[in-house]
């Protein structure tokens, strides 16, 4: 689907997307609504930054995930591939 091949499944770093996109929602419209003091603001600011941010993340997290710096390698290449234990 797209050019990056990482660890994770591309649905597994939508849904990871959706829920933080959910919690930095209600984060942005207290927030908006704490400084504005008009709920119609508040819901214009957060629904407005919901679609970027969903976005930006999305990609963010796919490009992370083809990045090997910190990842262990004793973990598997990729989703369902299976690496051989050694012969004791």
């Amino acid at each position: 689907m797209f050019v990056f091949r990482g660890r994770e499944a591309h649905s597994r770093s939508l849904a990871k997307a959706l829920s933080w996109r959910i919690l930095g929602s209600i984060d942005t419209f207290l927030l908006s609504w704490l400084f504005t003091r008009s709920a119609k603001a508040a819901g214009a600011i957060a629904i407005t930054e919901v679609l970027t941010k969903m976005v930006l993340y999305y990609f963010h997290e796919r490009a992370w995930s083809s990045v090997r710096w910190g990842v262990r390698s004793d973990q598997p290449e990729a989703p369902g591939e299976l690496r051989e234990e050694p012969a004791l």
